[in-house]
């Protein structure tokens, strides 16, 4: 292992956006997984496609507008749940077990959802397996279940575990921040997870009554 300064280089730790992008590509990977399946029914075309062939530019800019659909928007937003998540203390560290055990304190029953300890240690390998709605459930039953009071003092913890020197802001404020945009992206994914042949026939009711409408 190399050395700055006479001291030993930390080990290597992906970063939040690292997790994110790995989880994102793995769930890409295989003949069943349902973005492939999607881009194969969409661009009419089998799934060892191209056979011998290349891709040209034309091929590219349509899977390219293919994967933007909202099949893969819950793996995204799955990414940016792991984001959020890797922005508090880590389970296991000194900082990690009293943010946690401060978390529980405020937020009651409630917090128990998200807890690491109760959660268990593949918490988040599950959005790998392609359980792509469970975490985002748990979050929204962890938010949904906090009455105002425990909601803003977990606000408070939250806010006040954050790094002020990278995030540049108010404890209350950046706790606030935290807690809207995991509540929005656990619903995105739940909205998102259905898978396509369950929403094709809405969609087209949806758009054949607002264009008689």
């Amino acid at each position: 292992m190399g050395t700055l300064a006479g001291e030993e280089e930390p080990p290597y730790a992906p970063s939040g956006a690292e997790l994110g992008e790995l989880v994102i590509v793995k769930r890409y990977l295989g003949e069943d997984d349902e973005l492939a399946q999607y881009l194969a029914r969409q661009l009419n075309t089998p799934l060892d496609w191209p056979e011998g062939g290349g891709l040209n530019t034309e091929h590219v800019a349509e899977i390219a507008a293919a994967a933007a659909c909202d099949v893969s928007y819950n793996h995204a937003a799955n990414g940016h749940l792991v984001d959020l998540f890797a922005a508090l203390p880590l389970p296991g560290t000194p900082e990690g077990r009293e943010f946690w055990a401060a978390l529980r304190r405020v937020g009651g029953d409630a917090a128990l959802y998200i807890d690491p300890a109760n959660a268990g240690g593949p918490f988040f390998e599950y959005l790998a397996n392609g359980n792509e709605g469970g975490i985002a459930g748990r979050v929204l039953s962890f938010l949904g279940k906090l009455d105002n009071q425990q909601r803003d003092a977990v606000t408070e913890v939250i806010g006040d575990a954050l790094d002020h020197n990278t995030f540049v802001a108010g404890g209350r404020y950046l706790g606030k921040l935290w807690m809207r945009d995991a509540e929005t992206s656990a619903w995105h994914v739940l909205l998102a997870s259905r898978r396509t042949y369950e929403t094709e026939d809405d969609r087209k009711r949806f758009f054949e009554a607002w264009g008689n409408a």
